[in-house]
């Protein structure tokens, strides 16, 4: 059971239902939003600033996948881990990719570039004072410094709201390994995943900025 209710879209005001254009996703999809709802604008907004995350996007979208799903690892967010973002899939994520998040540095899979961003979202994760000089002159190999910001922002989101989400515990209409607590740490390569819409299309994203 969810530590705060999980309001149901259909009770959701009309700006917020519009938000979302005007479809009823599943209720795995609708994720931390069925909490929010609570606070319809801050929910908007939140909505807002992630799809301007996505839509602006200049890195891959299986990338940016990679780096959430091993941040949603650290701070063991059952949510987080349990979904996949369709345009990831679309873009070559596949569940040997998710796999090779045990152990990235050692996963032959997994680019080196990748393996840079998974370093760098890792450690925001879990040491963000170990990111020095040597970190960002290993992602300037790769990156440049707009996508590195780029980088920095989606990471930050995801450790903040992963970790916020980890607290509100909702994972009810999740695949039963994520609902399981015999395992009190477990990954986002156990268990068959929900892939998911990412929301609102990139183009509502932008009304919804100038409204």
């Amino acid at each position: 059971m969810a530590r705060l209710s999980l309001l149901p879209i259909e009770t959701w005001p009309a700006d917020l239902r519009e938000a979302f254009g005007g479809d009823t996703p599943s209720q795995v999809e609708l994720g931390i939003s069925r909490i929010t709802a609570h606070r319809p604008a801050l929910s908007i907004a939140m909505l807002q600033y992630n799809q301007q995350l996505r839509s602006n996007r200049t890195l891959p979208e299986r990338l940016m996948e990679l780096v959430r799903l091993r941040i949603a690892f650290h701070n063991q967010c059952r949510s987080c881990m349990a979904i996949r973002y369709a345009s990831a899939v679309d873009d070559g994520l596949d569940e040997g990719a998710v796999c090779s998040l045990q152990k990235p540095d050692e996963a032959p899979d997994l680019s080196e570039a990748e393996r840079a961003a998974i370093d760098y979202g890792e450690r925001l994760a879990t040491d963000h004072l170990s990111i020095d000089e040597v970190t960002y002159d290993r992602l300037r190999t790769f990156y440049s410094e707009a996508q590195i910001v780029e980088l920095g922002l989606w990471a930050a989101w995801c450790v903040g709201l992963g970790r916020l989400a980890a607290t509100w515990d909702m994972v009810e209409d999740l695949p039963q390994v994520f609902q399981d607590r015999s395992q009190a740490r477990i990954g986002p390569w156990q268990g068959q995943p929900v892939v998911v819409n990412r929301g609102p299309s990139a183009e509502r994203a932008e009304t919804l900025v100038t409204e």
